[in-house]
């Protein structure tokens, strides 16, 4: 009697890590091969085997083989075959698998991705080489060695940069530098500090990636998300949406390059996840993956295209078996949004809100994994996050929306792991409040690059018996790249500290310097990598407590000229119309009409600032240089993508101000500006708050550079706190709080500049020439 013959098998290489997504991962794509009637087999290394009991309960048989050495697993894949266990499959779900999957898979003559391919784009500079290579747009990259090739390449090209392991996931020591003097903290944070490591270009645009998988070796996009991100200098992804609330015609743009993209690399097996940016250029691809994305969005897709398998569709269409995906799907008819949690440091002693959360009816998947007693560590990497919720909606901006409220409605009391010494009396120990609510725009704000159309508002207080002593209030926005959360979640750390503080408690006594010990603080806080968001409302809230204790407005307790009227520039989104009241106009361009809207400015009486927000290339400039010419704007701001192209424009443009403003966030960034354009525009919101941008604005003064003083959209007090430097400047720039606040838009405001603390916007009528302004 013949034995009956062997199941066909999936071999599962690398099996699942540690964390509960991989595991997750893993044990979806083990069950949709057992519900096709496949044996699986699964490996690992033998620590996480051990580590991962549900991924082995869920495969029929495991073995201890270490993918790190894809040699080794082919040759160990070889000899199980040729003892009678060939594998029909073999497939990977971990991005350090890859490698030994595509090996084992060429060894076995089974469908798989070339090996070399799969090499090229784990290491990325390789991949970043081919793709460049083959004609698509990619930022300038270079291997380094040590400290002096990377200062070689920071030197030789336009900053800011990126340091990053050649070969990492989940952003692992992955950080922003502006300058020569950022980099060791940023080598610092690298993984491996004695391997190679990767400087490129910081690419600036909204970023999102492509999801999708092989048929017949053909790519099939299923769908493209918005990641969101910390701020900079660290790269964590905090949330994603899907699909991508993107115009069709950009949607099918992405998938258009991303799948010839993959075909240029060569890739034809499994599963893919790319990234990229959209940026004023175009499309900008990052790094390529042959493995399903992180962030939960394994969860997601199947919910946005139901009855969809992910891991089944690669086994179906490996064993020859029928799959239904047209070359070009339909877009999904519902959304989905993955947020993950990101308390500050410490340890946790209450959480509340859990409950409510994990059983809303809309959560397609909750954890939290952390509770009192935890300590919660700092969130640099994928590796360091402690929870996340999923949740489905109608459309991609409900889904967001909800998936940051819930999250935002977990409140997490946590207290630092090395308190320090607070004074004896509580009347010293203010306790520190944050509330985020999201806040809708009054009307659409639309630049080269983005529209924006909701902010996070954030305040945070300083109580003491139930009063507040000092208040900070901001508001942040995703298309910056300012994410409200993450952002309370900072400062509520930060501010927790410094209350705590027996610096804090006795400023101003005895006559000593109530500023200079929040200077240090929140210069300690900028180098430990608090963001500068978080930094600039813990110092709104304590600048303000220190201005009341000396009975003083902000400007005079830190020596500054009094603001007195702030003259306004009217600011001109893209698509508006142009007003012509006689007040200077910022006009908005990098779109496809500027030199319409140039055209219609000829004769305008009004002094003219112009704001491409670097939207413009060597071609555009050129193009546009006579009628730039003919205009002689008072102020041209971020004219160009490329800096080099800036002593050109300023020998063009003899009696025009240059100013730089996106990206300009350190005092480094800074002297860049003075030195290349002649000019700036400070952002309290880019530098961490006045200290941070007085110093910058003082060092410019010095120079004799063209000082502006800006915005974002941001709330009537953070806009009044800006306001306490427009005595150092030759344009401010301070509208922003009109399209947050019902306030009406006006020419000019007053400030009370004989309240303590930070004063309130005065909105008192325009003097007529020749009088004094009533403040």
């Amino acid at each position: 009697m013949s034995a009956a013959p062997h199941p066909r098998e999936l071999l599962l290489i690398g099996g699942g890590g540690e964390m509960t997504l991989s595991v997750d991962v893993a044990v979806q794509a083990l069950e949709q091969a057992r519900a096709r009637g496949l044996r699986t087999h699964v490996t690992n290394r033998a620590d996480t085997l051990a580590a991962t009991p549900a991924v082995t309960a869920a495969a029929d048989t495991a073995t201890a083989v270490d993918f790190a050495r894809p040699g080794d697993t082919a040759d160990w894949a070889v000899g199980r075959a040729a003892d009678g266990e060939r594998p029909a499959l073999v497939f990977g779900v971990r991005e350090m698998a890859q490698e030994a999957v595509a090996a084992t898979a060429h060894a076995l003559e089974l469908p798989g991705n070339p090996p070399a391919a799969v090499c090229r784009i784990r290491t990325k500079d390789a991949c970043r080489a081919a793709l460049a290579a083959a004609g698509f747009r990619q930022p300038a990259v270079r291997v380094c060695r040590d400290a002096s090739e990377a200062r070689a390449f920071l030197a030789a090209t336009a900053g800011p940069w990126v340091v990053k392991p050649r070969d990492g996931a989940d952003s692992a020591g992955v950080r922003k530098v502006t300058g020569p003097d950022d980099l060791p903290a940023a080598l610092a944070q690298l993984p491996d500090r004695e391997a190679p490591f990767l400087v490129e270009e910081f690419v600036d645009g909204g970023e999102f990636s492509v999801e999708g998988v092989f048929v017949g070796g053909s790519p099939r996009v299923l769908a493209v998300t918005a990641k969101e991100k910390l701020p900079p200098p660290y790269f964590v992804e905090i949330g994603h949406v899907l699909p991508a609330d993107l115009p069709e015609e950009t949607c099918r743009s992405v998938e258009e390059t991303v799948t010839a993209a993959l075909t240029a690399l060569e890739l034809r097996f499994g599963l893919f996840h790319v990234e990229l940016w959209l940026t004023a250029e175009g499309i900008v691809l990052g790094e390529v993956h042959v493995r399903i994305g992180g962030g939960w969005i394994h969860r997601m897709l199947p919910h946005v295209r139901p009855g969809l398998e992910l891991y089944g569709t690669v086994y179906d269409d490996a064993l020859g078996l029928p799959v239904d995906l047209p070359a070009r799907l339909p877009a999904p008819e519902r959304a989905a949004a993955a947020r993950y949690f990101a308390p500050p440091e410490g340890r946790v002693t209450a959480v509340s809100g859990w409950d409510a959360v994990r059983t809303h009816p809309a959560v397609l998947h909750a954890e939290l994994r952390v509770g009192p007693g935890d300590v919660v560590p700092g969130f640099r990497s994928g590796g360091d996050r402690v929870g996340a919720v999923v949740v489905g909606a109608a459309t991609p901006a409900e889904a967001r929306e909800l998936a940051r409220e819930l999250v935002a409605s977990v409140r997490f009391t946590v207290e630092p792991m090395e308190p320090v010494d607070a004074v004896d009396t509580g009347e010293d120990v203010p306790e520190v409040r944050v509330d985020l609510e999201p806040r809708p725009l009054t009307s659409s704000f639309r630049i080269s690059h983005m529209t924006i159309e909701t902010v996070d508002h954030l305040r945070l207080r300083l109580l003491q018996g139930g009063r507040t002593v000092g208040e900070g209030e901001i508001t942040a926005d995703s298309g910056y790249g300012q994410d409200g959360p993450a952002i309370a979640a900072e400062a509520e750390a930060l501010a927790r500290t410094l209350a705590a503080s027996r610096d804090d408690a006795h400023h101003g006594a005895d006559g000593a310097d109530p500023v200079a010990p929040l200077r240090a603080a929140l210069e300690k806080a900028a180098a430990d990598g608090v963001g500068a968001p978080a930094r600039m409302l813990v110092e709104m809230a304590f600048l303000d407590r220190a201005a009341r204790r000396a009975g003083v407005p902000v400007w005079r307790l830190l020596g500054l000229p009094e603001p007195g009227r702030v003259r306004l520039l009217h600011t001109v989104p893209i698509g508006e119309d142009i007003p012509l009241d006689g007040r200077p106009l910022k006009i908005k361009l990098g779109g496809a009409d500027d030199e319409q809207i140039l055209r219609s400015l000829l004769g305008v009486p009004a002094p003219l600032i112009l704001d491409a927000n670097r939207g413009w290339d060597r071609q555009d400039w050129e193009r546009l240089r006579p009628l730039l010419a003919e205009l002689a704007p008072a102020v041209l701001e971020d004219p160009v993508r490329d800096p080099a192209l800036l002593p050109a424009i300023r020998a063009a443009l003899p009696g025009t101000a240059v100013v730089l403003d996106e990206g300009i966030a350190t005092a480094g960034d800074a002297a860049f500006a003075v030195g290349t354009a002649g000019g700036l525009n400070v952002k309290l919101m880019r530098f961490g708050g006045i200290l941070p941008a007085l110093d910058a604005l003082t060092d410019a003064t010095e120079k004799g550079a063209a000082r502006m003083l800006g915005c974002f959209l941001e709330p009537p007090r953070a806009i009044a706190y800006a306001a306490q430097l427009a005595g150092l400047c030759d344009w401010s720039d301070l509208d922003g709080h009109f399209w947050v606040s019902d306030d009406r838009p006006v020419p000019s405001y007053g400030l009370d500049s004989d309240a303590p603390g930070i004063p309130r916007i005065a909105y008192t009528p325009e003097p007529a020439r020749g009088e004094a302004a009533a403040i």
